[in-house]
């Protein structure tokens, strides 16, 4: 499914090596040279029992204090320059459990190893950037895992599911882990982006679905990854969510620019198979508005509360109110009208698929606040 759908970082190796005109002529050949894995899978040995008890094992995780990623607060911009974000109304306890995207880019293996610098010098910005909206939570956790490396999601040999599989069963031990770590009536909170979106999907399937966790979820933010509305939502046992306050459900987008050309996600979408074991074809995808909290429809820039615009480090940046609109249009991708100015890793077609979070991160942060409280109330209510 994910052939062609992550490959920003092939883009800039491949312009550098050989130029434009060779990368225009051949740049899903380059991409897989560039990036895929040529020696055979070879099986990660099983996490140690009770390994994430390690707090070296997390990159967000109760009592690391100030150098935790996640509780990363950007300045707003404004006519007076930067301005520190203004004070919000405390948000009921909830626990967040976030799986980063992909930031391992090397062909040497199929999995990252654990402890890899560049690897994790990345997935520490991603951390950052991406799961800093969901920082009014009483608790985030963020694990390190053997994430499948770009390369996988460039081909469709069988290595490429393995490394998959054997990512996600570092996921799942890490949820173990913060399952047993949080209170048994905290309400939980999940969240992923682009691979760790794939993985979460599978949680969700395998692990949430008719359990008694289901009961908790404030709402899984499963963003960066097409969702069929038809084939894969109804195995998920949470519904899209269709009001701003609903709760127990599930909210996903995919920011293009306009124009647009999805072509080369589209088809690949189109030629995968659903949850439910049918061709994905032309069903709609998931389409959540992220400006509005809702399924589908479109909104101004003007109710764009905050997007975060990145540095040329992608380490750093600051907010900027009313940059972006927001339009899902009749396929289910999110429309966010002219090219904004976000940075260098912006995907052909004008796929801003990096830029996902980032271009409604301070929406986000009042979506994940607003169902938090209406779970509350919910429950007050039922007491």
């Amino acid at each position: 499914m994910a052939k062609k759908f992550l490959y920003f970082i092939a883009i800039c190796i491949v312009i550098f090596l050989i130029g434009r005109i060779g990368y225009e002529m051949f740049q899903e050949e380059l991409a897989e040279i560039a990036l895929v894995p040529t020696s055979e899978f070879t099986p990660t040995a099983p996490m140690e029992a009770n390994a994430y008890q390690d707090p070296a094992l997390w990159y967000s995780r109760p009592g690391i204090g100030i150098n935790d990623p996640a509780r990363w607060q950007p300045a707003y911009s404004t006519d007076r320059g930067l301005l520190p974000s203004p004070a919000e109304p405390p948000v009921p306890k909830h626990a967040v459990f976030f799986i980063h995207p992909t930031s391992y880019l090397s062909r040497d293996n199929w999995n990252a190893p654990i402890g890899d610098e560049e690897a994790e010098r990345i997935a520490r910005i991603y951390v950052r950037g991406m799961a800093s909206p969901f920082n009014a939570a009483s608790e985030i956790w963020a694990p390190r895992y053997r994430q499948a490396t770009m390369g996988a999601f460039l081909t469709d040999a069988p290595e490429a599911e393995q490394a998959l599989g054997a990512a996600y069963d570092d996921v799942l031990e890490a949820w173990r882990y913060f399952l047993d770590s949080v209170d048994a009536d905290t309400p939980i909170v999940l969240a992923g982006h682009s691979q760790g979106s794939l993985h979460l999907l599978r949680l969700l399937r395998e692990e949430v679905k008719n359990s008694p966790v289901a009961d908790r979820l404030v709402a899984a933010y499963v963003i960066g990854w097409p969702i069929s509305v038809e084939h894969d939502v109804p195995e998920l046992g949470i519904a899209a969510c269709a009001t701003p306050a609903q709760t127990g459900c599930i909210v996903s987008w995919s920011s293009f620019a306009e124009p647009a050309d999805p072509s080369s996600v589209i088809e690949t979408y189109a030629n995968s198979v659903g949850f439910n074991g049918k061709p994905r074809g032309d069903s709609r995808i998931l389409c959540t508005n992220p400006l509005t909290g809702i399924f589908g429809g479109d909104a101004p820039a003007s109710s764009n509360l905050g997007t975060l615009v990145p540095d040329d480090s992608m380490s750093n940046g600051e907010l900027v109110p009313g940059a972006v609109p927001a339009r899902c249009d009749e396929r289910g991708l999110l429309l966010i009208g002219d090219p904004p100015e976000m940075g260098s890793y912006v995907l052909p077609g004008n796929n801003y698929h990096v830029y996902d979070i980032p271009l409604f991160w301070a929406n986000t942060k009042a979506d994940v606040a607003r169902r938090v409280d209406a779970m509350q109330s919910a429950g007050e209510t039922a007491n």
